[in-house]
């Protein structure tokens, strides 16, 4: 799988690099990733470390892809199949600040998630994002992940704070 390439209108879904962590360093100081996403990258080195975790699949419990512009290659966010287990998934993803608001996210999430049915034989993918994080809302309905329910106090973000959660799924069998 080293060699994955997944492609979406005006995207490529590609295995993260070295250098992409300069960009990812910059990303993941954004106040915005950080409040739902905080991932803790303060410099360099710990961004290549990072990514390197994110390259490394070996263990077949994630599989974690750069998502970069088709017509240029700048990197404009990350998406990811984790908790991969017995056809089961959960997925999630981040966008850079320019990409918001164009359909990335969507168009990310609904390539890979399809990627995971067809070639990992998954069954069911789970979504879930903060209740008050209504972009991540749209994402998973425009992506066909269906709501579930609410998962009371289920995560602390990066605020620091427990929040409820929107659980969304798909299933292979869904249209």
């Amino acid at each position: 799988m080293d060699n994955l390439e997944l492609t979406a209108p005006g995207l490529v879904l590609r295995p993260w690099r070295d250098e992409d962590a300069a960009v990812v360093l910059v990303e993941l100081a954004d106040p915005e990733i950080a409040r739902w996403n905080a991932q803790g990258v303060t410099d360099l080195p710990q961004a290549r470390a990072w990514v390197r975790r994110r390259a490394d699949w070996s263990s077949g419990t994630h599989v974690s892809l750069a998502l970069t512009d088709a017509a240029d290659g700048r990197l404009l966010g990350g998406a990811s199949l984790h908790q991969i287990q017995d056809g089961d998934a959960a997925i999630g993803y981040w966008t850079a600040a320019a990409a918001r608001g164009r359909g990335v996210a969507s168009r990310a999430v609904t390539a890979l998630t399809a990627w995971g049915f067809g070639e990992l034989g998954l069954h069911r993918v789970q979504l879930w994002h903060a209740v008050d994080n209504e972009a991540s809302c749209r994402v998973a309905e425009r992506s066909g992940y269906r709501l579930e329910g609410v998962l009371r106090e289920s995560h602390r973000y990066g605020d620091g704070r427990r929040h409820d959660e929107h659980l969304h799924a798909r299933l292979a069998t869904d249209p």
